[in-house]
C-alpha cells in the first residue's frame, strides 16, 4: 500500500451550478477519500482530498474533466502535510 497524500486541488471553469461538488463527493468517495470540495468566489470549486495516494492520482485524473455537466478549463495541485485535510469522509459544501 502506498503513503497517504493529501492535497488541495483548485478546478477553473464552469464548475458551479452544474453539480460539480456533488459528483465530484460521489467520485472521491467511491475512491475511499476523506475530504470536501467546496465553492469558492471567485467561480472555482476548491477540493481538499486525502487518502491513498493512487486513489487521489485517480480523483485527481478525474477532475481534470469532471462530469457531463461542467467544463473544467484547467486545475491546480497543491500539495499539502500529510494529515492536513481533517475529516473521515468526503462532503461537499
Amino acid at each position: 500500500m502506498t503513503p497517504p497524500r493529501s492535497v488541495r486541488i483548485q478546478v477553473y471553469g464552469i464548475v458551479q451550478g452544474v453539480g460539480f461538488r456533488y459528483f465530484t463527493q460521489q467520485e472521491a468517495s467511491r475512491l475511499g477519500l476523506c475530504g470536501r470540495a467546496t465553492n469558492l468566489s471567485d467561480g472555482s470549486v476548491e477540493v481538499l482530498a486525502q487518502g491513498d495516494a493512487q486513489a487521489v492520482e485517480k480523483l485527481i485524473y478525474w477532475l481534470k474533466t469532471g462530469p457531463r455537466t461542467a467544463s473544467v478549463d484547467y486545475i491546480e495541485i497543491t500539495e499539502l502535510a500529510a494529515g492536513a485535510v481533517n475529516s473521515s469522509s468526503f462532503r461537499a459544501y
